[in-house]
């Protein structure tokens, strides 16, 4: 058996296919971990959330914004951006069966690995101020919220950058948003965890008195997975954590990796589109 993580596919189907072969993946033998956003932007969101639920137990995914993003304009009455590519699964056939499968994913999933230790996987990244145990915690409430009556409402409401900053006494929508921004939008943080949405880009676009979140040190030295980051290319430069970027921005013409969860190693197809 061999556990692979893989880096956000962003409706890149084609290439996931590819990466599959190229890895030998065999769902009834190996195991997939996918750091989310499997869908918008790319050519084949749908084909994307089939292939990977046809996978079944053989594949664990987290969600990503994107993800969210899509059960918002499905349930919660959130509108398309000009972006999306999400119209294809919207009029799908098994648009309800399918939205209930993604609805019902985690936001994190963590094993231990000879050799490697505790692994951790997020879309976005983990506060240096949370522990690995809090962090299953605060993603359980926000999974448990997704599969109540009440996640319409909270579909409702999950968007917004504020709180910016973590205190665990927050309560209500405010404390699910803003367990929601750190998991699944995280990327520049200040000194007290506080999160900056505005910057987007490689690591010298950090605002003043911030910086990526894996340059803060933490208290375990747990292996952290992330996506989400496309403009680092898959290197977290300067982190003071253990960590590996997955996202090696596929759907803007990088390429598609799978990281070996056991070894290290990574393997790489090329995107089919031109680089952006």
């Amino acid at each position: 058996m061999t556990a692979y993580a893989v880096g956000d596919l962003q409706g890149c189907h084609a290439e996931f296919v590819e990466l599959l072969e190229k890895i030998d993946f065999d769902p009834g033998r190996d195991r997939l971990w996918l750091a989310g956003d499997l869908i918008n932007r790319g050519p084949g969101s749908l084909a994307c959330l089939r292939e990977v639920q046809a996978l079944g137990d053989a594949a664990l995914t987290v969600l990503g914004n994107h993800d969210l993003h899509l059960l918002a304009v499905a349930r919660g009455g959130a509108r398309l951006n000009r972006k999306d590519t999400l119209d294809d699964i919207l009029a799908a056939p098994d648009r309800e069966a399918l939205l209930d499968w993604l609805q019902s994913r985690s936001l994190l999933v963590r094993e231990d690995f000879p050799g490697q230790g505790e692994t951790v996987m997020v879309h976005a990244g983990l506060l240096p101020q949370w522990s690995v145990n809090e962090a299953a915690e605060l993603a359980g409430e926000v999974v448990e919220r997704l599969g109540s009556e009440r996640s319409g409402a909270f579909l409702e409401r999950m968007y917004g950058n504020e709180p910016a900053c973590w205190h665990v006494a927050l309560d209500g929508i405010d404390r699910l948003r803003a367990i929601v921004n750190v998991l699944t939008r995280m990327r520049f943080i200040d000194a007290e965890g506080c999160l900056d949405f505005s910057a987007k880009e490689g690591l010298d676009s950090a605002p003043a008195g911030f910086a990526p979140w894996f340059r803060y040190p933490r208290g375990d030295d747990v292996r952290l997975l992330f996506g989400h980051w496309a403009a680092l290319e898959g290197q977290a430069e300067g982190a003071r954590v253990r960590v590996e970027a997955l996202d090696t921005g596929c759907v803007w013409g990088g390429s598609l990796t799978a990281l070996n969860l056991c070894t290290g190693e990574r393997i790489a197809v090329p995107s089919h589109r031109h680089r952006r």
